[in-house]
């Protein structure tokens, strides 16, 4: 194998496969890269099993051939070289000389044969939409999925399209979030994604109109960008129910402003670290929300404008789940409809449906 390319173009592939590669594999070969030098185009591929990202980036190959290079090292060495071309070839049966101006490494290689095959997807297109669009519904629900092992169905997001509509679902039990976008599309999708792929996903996915192409079988799940394709493993089982977790009914809704109520809460929250409950009390009254917090730091009291209609309440809630969600919403006034001081509180905005948000209140013995 023998090649030269740019410097970024080869740093950005590498950081792009690397994504896939956890470095907690019992497989050694997985702990590398898989580059592929062929008709004048790199294939980098990185791979845990379940999640493998692959990319290509045009080069000038001399002489085909293909390699896997640890991801790390390798990874390391072509960031710190010089901003200019990047000479790579094989020396030897197991290693490979990298030389760029004059910087020269040479570096062991392993055996591409054992790296595992990605797979084969037939790429019948399901159906496409923007990338700036998944990107913001992925970022609007990876925040609560389950960190917790113990059901593993909850450490994904469901992936649902259903009357030319798409939902993001994501639950851990305390919380709820789904974000809705109207696409084109008539199939009826059903899948729960690993949080980790999306998580991914997100990172790779551009702020433009560009589309991605996504394509389902009954275990996997593709995304093709063109020069990168990412393919994962979907969850097995069942995901909640979640539409009969989002209550239909309540008995009194709050509008305020998002980021007034944002810089409340966070205030608020500085004297709710004691311990790990992180509780801050609502007191609803009329045109007032009054937010406090008393631990053995000392107290805080908030006060914030709000409109009310119906009854007064008194609630209590993890901070640190309000400040994930009014931290993600863009809109500058919501709407918070709450049933009683035991039941979820829905967060939504106030023109339309993208997003419904759910938190579950703490329960008080008693309300200081």
């Amino acid at each position: 194998m023998k090649f030269t390319c740019a410097k970024n173009k080869l740093q950005e592939a590498i950081s792009i496969s690397q994504k896939a590669v956890t470095g907690k594999s019992p497989m050694p070969i997985l702990q590398g890269i898989y580059i592929s030098a062929k008709e004048n185009q790199l294939t980098l591929i990185g791979s845990d099993i379940d999640l493998s990202i692959e990319t290509k980036i045009q080069a000038q190959i001399e002489e085909e051939g293909t390699i896997v290079v640890d991801s790390k090292i390798f990874g390391d060495i072509i960031r710190k070289l010089p901003n200019s071309a990047i000479q790579i070839n094989t020396v030897d049966n197991n290693a490979i000389q990298i030389i760029c101006e004059k910087s020269r490494f040479t570096l062991i290689h392993m055996n591409a044969d054992e790296f595992p095959s990605l797979p084969s997807i037939n790429e019948n297109m399901i159906f496409n939409m923007s990338q700036k669009t998944l990107k913001n519904m992925i970022k609007g629900t990876i925040f609560a999925i389950a960190q917790d092992e113990t059901r593993p169905i909850l450490t994904g997001i469901l992936f649902e399209v259903n009357d030319k509509k798409l939902n993001l679902v994501a639950l851990d039990g305390y919380r709820l979030a789904l974000k809705s976008n109207n696409i084109d599309n008539e199939n009826t999708i059903n899948a729960v994604i690993p949080g980790k792929t999306l998580s991914e996903v997100g990172k790779i996915l551009s702020d433009d109109d560009e589309n991605v192409n996504i394509t389902f079988t009954p275990n996997h799940i593709l995304f093709n960008l063109g020069q990168t394709k990412i393919i994962s493993r979907l969850l097995e089982g069942e995901f909640i129910k979640y539409n009969s977790i989002i209550p239909d009914e309540y008995d009194l809704k709050v509008t305020a402003k998002k980021g007034e109520l944002l810089n409340c809460i966070e205030r608020a929250s500085l004297m709710a670290k004691d311990g790990n409950t992180n509780l801050i009390k609502f007191d609803i009254k009329e045109d007032n929300l009054i937010i406090t917090s008393n631990s053995q730091l000392g107290k805080v009291r908030e006060e914030l404008n709000i409109v009310l209609q119906g009854s007064e309440l008194q609630i209590a809630f993890n901070s640190k789940y309000l400040i994930d969600v009014l931290k993600i919403i863009e809109d500058d006034e919501i709407i918070m409809q709450f049933a009683s001081s035991v039941s979820p509180c829905v967060i939504k905005n106030t023109e339309n449906t993208s997003y419904t948000y759910l938190i579950l209140p703490v329960r008080l013995l008693n309300f200081e």
